[in-house]
């Protein structure tokens, strides 16, 4: 049975705070933002490149448990060159901290901001991904 993970919800305070915050000073793309059932809004965005989307619920009943919003931490991008990110996302606003390489392989180079409801991120540069994009690493290992 294949899986694929694909949605995130994210807890928040303020819908349309968040949506801004993700799709202005992150670059998220806004999928979709409408009420999907009676008193449910839902907005979804995808960070550029991904193939999962965060979305952001107002009026939902998770029956699994209630997140409150502050409380995820550990999200984590991966970008191909932490500097131009860093530069790109600092220019939009975002309130991001320096890259920090902690050893010298690939992949070992964060930096990390929160949302305005405090949810944590990480932001890692795997420079492999310019060469060997995510969508064909896994189509190659289905193959196999």
């Amino acid at each position: 049975m294949d899986m694929s993970l694909e949605v995130i919800l994210l807890p928040v305070s303020d819908v349309d705070r968040a949506k801004e915050f993700y799709q202005d000073k992150v670059g998220f793309h806004v999928d979709l933002d409408g009420e999907v059932m009676e008193g449910v809004r839902i907005v979804q965005l995808t960070p550029p490149g991904s193939g999962c989307s965060i979305a952001l619920v107002d009026g939902l009943q998770v029956p699994t448990g209630t997140p409150q919003p502050g409380t995820y931490h550990g999200m984590q991008l991966c970008v191909t060159d932490a500097k131009a990110a860093y530069e790109e996302l600092t220019a939009r606003g975002l309130d991001v901290s320096e890259p920090v390489q902690f050893a010298p392989q690939d992949g070992a180079t964060f930096m990390y901001f929160k949302d305005p409801d405090g949810n944590g991120w990480a932001i890692q540069e795997y420079k492999r991904r310019e060469t060997e994009p995510l969508h064909q690493v896994l189509a190659k290992l289905a193959g196999n």
